[in-house]
């Protein structure tokens, strides 16, 4: 398998304190690889250094093998690396339709002036629809963003995010929030998109991590504990400790 995201010896410090040390990534093309650890572990420093919400204090990252340290988060979507984020980020007055919609429009470079009509977007709505039906929201294609349960709000930003055409998806915490039957929902859309996409998601849910994951980075004060598939990193006796010791549920 050929490596599409790899980080080396990445590290970032804030003031002194070390939040992530010297860590080290391959994801493999065409896996769902999870990144998991107890609270405090630097989980969500490490996925904004990947994605260039931050910028390391040592390390290199490597995208498809090109060199992506130093380049901002909107060229490093363009090159086809796209994150979701904890909250979902929908325009909630825009049906579902318009809002991957709008998405569409930035990846083929068209401009959002307030002055454009109705009907010159509607060349849009093919596409749109398509990815609507991949995430399962073709009875809602109508619906403003605000009537949807947070499970499927979710779900259209999976959408909105499959229309910019990524190579891989970055999911931050997808299941966060939800309830048993959107979670279920939600895992089975993420293994479907999967299936011709890399996914490297950051997630609480072990449950989920076990049923979705190839393979499992498990991260402990900002360094890297574990790695391997569910049951290597479920039976590692520093996993446990590291879990049982910070009082994870």
């Amino acid at each position: 398998m050929s490596i599409v995201l790899e980080a080396r010896g990445l590290t970032k410090e804030f003031k002194g304190f070390v939040a992530v040390n010297d860590v080290d990534l391959k994801v493999e093309k065409g896996t769902i690889h999870a990144l998991i650890g107890p609270n405090g572990a630097g989980k969500t420093t490490f996925f904004n250094l990947l994605t260039k919400f931050l910028q390391p204090t040592r390390g290199t990252i490597h995208y498809e093998g090109r060199d992506i340290t130093r380049l901002p988060p909107a060229q490093i979507a363009r090159l086809g690396m796209v994150r979701s984020f904890q909250i979902s980020a929908v325009f909630p007055d825009l049906t579902v339709l318009q809002n991957v919609r709008v998405a569409l429009q930035r990846k083929r470079g068209e401009s959002f002036d307030f002055w454009r009509s109705e009907k010159s977007l509607t060349r849009f709505d093919d596409a749109a629809r398509e990815r609507i039906e991949e995430v399962g929201l073709s009875e809602f294609v109508h619906h403003r963003a605000a009537e949807l349960s947070y499970g499927r709000k979710r779900a259209l930003e999976i959408a909105a995010t499959l229309a910019l055409e990524p190579e891989m998806l970055l999911l931050d915490e997808p299941m966060a929030g939800m309830a048993q039957e959107d979670i279920e929902r939600i895992s089975a859309l993420i293994k479907r998109v999967a299936k011709n996409r890399t996914i490297l998601m950051v997630e609480h849910n072990l449950s989920v991590v076990a049923n979705l994951s190839d393979r499992i980075t498990v991260l402990a004060r900002g360094e890297v504990l574990a790695e391997g598939d569910y049951d290597e990193v479920s039976k590692s006796p520093e996993v446990i400790e590291a879990y049982i010791g910070a009082g994870y549920d």
